[in-house]
């Protein structure tokens, strides 16, 4: 083929690409060509893959929604919607909606619960993984959670701890439910005892970084996600897939009596007796590694932040769990001794609101004609009409002085519906018992005080290059 040859392939190809976004905008089969947004969004799904690959999509389209008001239109078929109504209108029971094609990027063995994307496949598999975090069930993991906890403060003692805490909470929280889900469910030849190492790694057959493959797992899916299908590689493969394959074909194979998230998982059914099969209970149990762990230690990290850089609400808190706890001397707190605390319950709530852990529009398909809708939970968490002209300002007072229940519709930290996050039971256990024990025996200062807590997010948002002091209270508890 001579050079005249090529120029004019590329000619055609570059005219056959052009029409192909040219003749949707035109057509406007979405009926979204009125709204406003990025004039590359209105053309082409390239423009949102690039703003969610820079890793900070939730800040853009927050300020998108600054400029052009309630609506913007994030791509050809994608309308965000950063109303709180939108909440109920979107994601509620009943209103038709599915998950997009968004979610097909987060398959690596078969669907699970959290990505697939029929409503009866997802009906059947939530009537069979529900009993597992049911309130019964999560306080049976609650000594797990309290014997890491205690773990974690055996390091913090041995040394004055000053520096980055985000790898900390990631240990901690993989350790729990790395106790939660066996070692034989997650494909770890042991748990992962990455508090006793304090360091990244899960004891496969040769050691591999486990909080780091899924960290670039969520960036790679929550990037590749919004772009076409036919873009997307036809095979992708994760190593902690592989990992959970080969661990629960020995698990299924030799059963065990331990009480933990997988043997629940064996022991549901839905309504014609059936349970999970082989590659499903993989899924699942792959999808709660990675739930069970990134979500808990991103808030943790963030709550510590903020009570670092507030002195004056991490003090207020402290007053209030010396004042529940008296002269208790276990260092852990037990869940039922603080869930109850109405402070404690407003510095979670703030946390949770304000860092935003899920802070994308979760993608909704509307039941006919392909339109994407989603709500930005960064930038409903952030509505002055709903919390105040300090919406930007952590502020735990505002759950007191405020109806909760009113705040409560536009608090959108676990998503609504019926594929809202099934594992928010588990989730609020954990940061009750993490955030009382923690504070109660230890004191955080800010390294910097000018320093703000910058974001990294993929499908969730990481908190990065924060850096902390700790040192032990003089409260006198035990251990």
């Amino acid at each position: 083929m001579n050079t005249m040859s090529v120029a004019l392939l590329a000619l055609v190809l570059l005219f056959v690409a052009c029409l192909a976004h040219l003749l949707p905008y035109l057509t406007d089969p979405h009926a979204l060509r009125s709204y406003p947004g990025p004039w590359l969004a209105k053309l082409s799904d390239v423009w949102l893959g690039r703003v969610a690959a820079q890793g900070h999509r939730s800040e853009v389209v927050h300020q998108l929604h600054k400029q052009y008001g309630t609506f913007v239109r994030l791509a050809p078929n994608h309308l965000s919607i950063c109303d709180p109504d939108g909440i109920q209108d979107v994601y509620a029971h009943g209103n038709g909606t599915t998950k997009s094609d968004f979610y097909d990027a987060f398959v690596s063995i078969t669907r699970g619960l959290f990505n697939t994307r029929s409503r009866a496949d997802h009906t059947r598999k939530r009537k069979v993984v529900a009993h597992v975090f049911s309130q019964k069930s999560v306080l049976e993991f609650e000594p797990y959670t309290r014997v890491h906890v205690a773990a974690l403060f055996r390091q913090w003692d041995r040394e004055a701890v000053c520096g980055w805490m985000l790898p900390w909470f990631n240990y901690l929280a993989f350790d729990i439910i790395g106790t939660h889900s066996p070692s034989t469910s997650l494909g770890l030849r042991a748990p992962f005892g990455m508090l006793q190492a304090c360091a990244d790694t899960a004891p496969t057959v040769t050691y591999c970084p486990a909080v780091q493959i899924i960290n670039e797992r969520g960036e790679y899916s929550a990037s590749i996600g919004v772009l076409p299908p036919r873009w997307r590689p036809w095979l992708v493969r994760f190593l902690l897939a592989g990992m959970a394959i080969a661990a629960i074909s020995k698990r299924l194979a030799a059963p065990t009596e331990r009480t933990d998230l997988l043997s629940k998982l064996q022991q549901g059914k839905d309504e014609e007796g059936r349970p999970l099969g082989a590659k499903e209970l993989t899924a699942d149990a792959l999808t709660q590694l990675i739930a069970g762990s990134d979500t808990t230690s991103n808030s943790s990290c963030a709550i510590a932040y903020h009570l670092a850089a507030n002195p004056d609400v991490q003090e207020k808190l402290q007053r209030e769990l010396d004042a529940a706890l008296g002269g208790e001397d276990d260092p852990v707190v037990t869940f039922e001794q603080v869930r109850r605390l109405p402070y404690l319950d407003a510095v979670i709530n703030e946390g949770m609101r304000v860092h935003s852990t899920s802070g994308i529009g979760l993608p909704r398909e509307v039941p006919t004609g392909g339109t994407v809708l989603s709500v930005p939970t960064y930038t409903v968490h952030r509505n002055e009409d709903v919390w105040g002209s300090d919406a930007d300002v952590f502020r735990p007072e505002r759950w007191l002085e405020r109806d909760k229940n009113e705040l409560q519709k536009a608090f959108n930290p676990f998503s609504f519906g019926p594929r809202g996050c099934i594992g928010r039971n588990l989730a609020s256990m954990e940061l009750f018992i993490i955030v009382a024990s923690v504070f109660r025996r230890y004191h955080f200062v800010l390294e910097d005080t000018s320093q703000k807590l910058d974001t990294k997010e993929g499908f969730l948002r990481k908190p990065v290059k924060c850096r902390v002091g700790v040192r032990r209270r003089a409260t006198g508890i035990g251990m």
